[in-house]
């Protein structure tokens, strides 16, 4: 079993090398400049979470915890999470084996430029997935290809770039309930206040209104305009 205790009593997912490497992953996707990054954010601490078993799968209205799943919905659960586990302890050794390869040393002791590099690399093919698809829905008239709930952009058909990407752009916007966007940062960087707690929202007592557009845009007149 690839699990750990953690300071607090918690059970997570990641070893210890695990965990550094997909930190340091994580921080060049969303690299810290003069705004805050994907470490600040700790999406790290996001992903261990959501890896480490169906605990911390859906918040509870109130804010005060997460549901405890249980019978068939939790057997659904835990199969999904251990395909992406597989996913991401593979996708550490390729990092590693193409670190190897071209650097000599494991990613999370390369430089930030060597990291940038092997990133790189392993996104390519995923771009020529997306190529593919998009050509083949094109084809298709824009019919898709296949039924929308066995789409490859579901979570678990995912490769394990494109999959760590959405986890980081996840961990970085995601209500902090879940462990990520830690001090909002992830929502400050957007200009979004977001509520103090779920409990808010689910008793109607915040609203997003004041951050749509003022007037209602009318789609069909846009499109004759672009025609």
């Amino acid at each position: 079993m690839n699990e750990r205790e953690s300071r607090d009593g918690d059970r997570l997912f990641f070893d210890e090398h695990q965990r550094s490497t997909i930190e340091a992953a994580v921080s060049r996707i969303i690299p810290t400049d003069h705004q805050p990054g994907a470490k600040e954010a700790g999406t790290i601490e996001f992903l261990d979470r959501y890896l480490s078993g169906t605990d911390s799968v859906y918040a509870k209205p109130d804010g005060s915890g997460f549901e405890k799943l249980e019978g068939k919905r939790a057997e659904a659960w835990q199969q999904r999470i251990d395909v992406v586990r597989e996913k991401y302890i593979e996708g550490i050794r390729e990092l590693d084996r193409r670190s190897q390869a071209q650097f000599d040393a494991d990613f999370v002791r390369l430089t930030t430029e060597q990291q940038d590099r092997i990133l790189a690399d392993m996104e390519r093919p995923a771009r020529q997935i997306e190529a593919a698809l998009e050509q083949a829905e094109a084809t298709a008239a824009w019919a898709p290809v296949e039924p929308a709930m066995q789409q490859t952009s579901a979570e678990i058909e995912m490769n394990f770039f494109p999959l760590l990407a959405l986890h980081t752009r996840q961990g970085f916007y995601a209500d902090p309930i879940y462990g990520g966007n830690k001090n909002r940062v992830g929502w400050k960087l957007i200009g979004f206040d977001g509520p103090a707690s779920l409990a808010e929202t689910h008793a109607g007592h915040y609203t997003t209104l004041p951050y749509f557009a003022e007037e209602q845009i009318d789609w069909g007149r846009e499109d004759d305009r672009g025609a």
